[in-house]
This record gives C-alpha cells, structure tokens and sequence, in this order.
C-alpha cells in the first residue's frame, strides 16, 4: 500500500461510514420509535400491545439450524427447525414496563 491514490481512500471512507451506518441503524431505529411512542402517550418499548418479539427467534417461536448469518446455504430438505429456547417457542414476552400495570 505504498502508492495509494486519493479516491482508493476516499473508497475506504465511505465503506467505514457505510459500514458503521449498517451497525447503528436498528438502535437509530429504537430510538425514533421510542420517542414517536412516547410523544403519543404509548408505551415507549412495545407501543401498548403488551408484548416484546423475542430477539434470539425474532418473533417466529422456531430456530432454524443450518443457515449462516440468515442465508439459506441447505436444501430446504435438510434444514431443521427447533424450538426457540429462549422463548420456549412462544415467539414474544410480556412487556417489562406495561404489562403488569393498568392503561
């Protein structure tokens, strides 16, 4: 990398900025949705629906085993799917901060 040319740094400029942006988009997400809800008198983690999807599942109740970072690398045939052990397959919680008091 002796000789480097100005648009090969602007290049890794904007994939670090592309990058860190990809990282930072679900939590910029929970934030403006935290503060819709809140400014409309909801909840501000489930928006008064009273349940939380479960993160590990993503709200499905089923792991599916054999796929890498989401991408489908089996054959349909030779994917399983278990049930999620954080959920006990159920797929949602109870909302921490609304479920348990009255609107």
């Amino acid at each position: 990398m002796e000789n480097i040319t100005a648009s090969e740094v602007a290049g890794f400029g904007v994939g670090t900025f592309l990058l860190c942006a990809t990282i930072a988009a679900p939590r910029v997400d929970a934030f403006i949705s935290a503060s819709q809800r809140s400014s409309l008198g909801m909840c501000k983690r489930c928006g008064n629906l009273r349940m939380i999807a479960c993160t590990k599942c993503k709200g499905a109740g089923l792991i599916r085993q054999g796929s890498l970072f989401g991408l489908n690398l089996l054959d349909d045939s030779k994917r399983r799917s278990t049930s999620c052990t954080n959920c006990q397959g159920r797929g949602h919680f109870s909302c921490p901060e609304c479920s348990n008091s009255s609107l």
